[in-house]
């Protein structure tokens, strides 16, 4: 069946962080061929990826740096979307230090981000979008970092929502399933792993990353005008078996 979905952002201002590759990327790629202006973020100085940037703008980005965060949101003086899509899973974080940087980034960054372009927001009546995780709800021992910083994620959207909600600003959040990106290759290439993924999700396969970016469109359009605070799973079924 064909994808109708469509939604119109002419003239909209966008801000994925992480949006230089992988899920932020699609998500960017949605919103530019919707017409909106989108910047995006990514930590290589150079901005060298293999991603298309095309109608794109880019700005290097640490998101454990404040004065960077700063500086991005004074280079956006109006802004309608944020997308907090930049984030980091390491295979040694239990290891605390390596743990405190991925929540650093992970959950700290997301905030700091949204509480930065906040005026803008305000000011466009605009809306936010977190990236949670199905770790935001189920334990993984590999990555412990990186579980708690989705599960915070998941709450400080519920949170932001009613914070933010009497000036107009929307805070949701959609948690993706099993995910083909470059953070998730070394799983899918764990014939083990993959076959336990496999097994687990209704639809039988992974998602790609564009599969992310409707759900992202429609709550950031009029459509979802008076929904706030809610984590969306984009899982193939996931979450809803045991």
């Amino acid at each position: 069946m064909a994808n109708s979905a469509r939604f119109d952002f002419s003239g909209a201002n966008v801000l994925v962080t992480g949006g230089s590759n992988g899920i932020g990327y699609a998500i960017a790629a949605a919103f530019r061929d919707a017409g909106a202006r989108v910047t995006i973020t990514g930590t290589r100085a150079d901005g060298d990826y293999e991603s298309d940037f095309s109608g794109l703008t880019y700005r290097a980005l640490d998101m454990r740096d404040a004065a960077g965060i700063a500086a991005v949101t004074a280079a956006l003086p109006k802004l309608d979307v944020l997308v907090n899509c930049a984030g980091q899973a390491r295979f040694n974080e239990y290891e605390p230090e390596v743990f405190e940087e991925t929540v650093a980034v992970n959950l700290t960054g997301s905030f700091r981000m949204a509480n930065a372009v906040l005026p803008q927001l305000k000011a466009s009546r605009g809306s936010v979008i977190n990236i949670a995780s199905m770790t935001s709800y189920f334990g993984m021992s590999l990555i412990p970092g990186y579980g708690a910083s989705k599960a915070g994620v998941l709450q400080m959207t519920k949170t932001l929502a009613e914070a933010w909600a009497s000036d107009g600003v929307r805070v949701n959040a959609i948690a993706p399933g099993w995910v083909e990106t470059n953070m998730t290759a070394p799983a899918q290439s764990n014939p083990e792993f993959d076959a336990k993924i496999i097994a687990h999700t209704p639809m039988k396969r992974w998602a790609k990353p564009a599969e992310m970016a409707g759900t992202v469109l429609f709550l950031c359009s009029d459509a979802a005008a008076f929904i706030t605070g809610v984590t969306v799973p984009i899982d193939g079924g996931f979450s809803a078996v045991m």
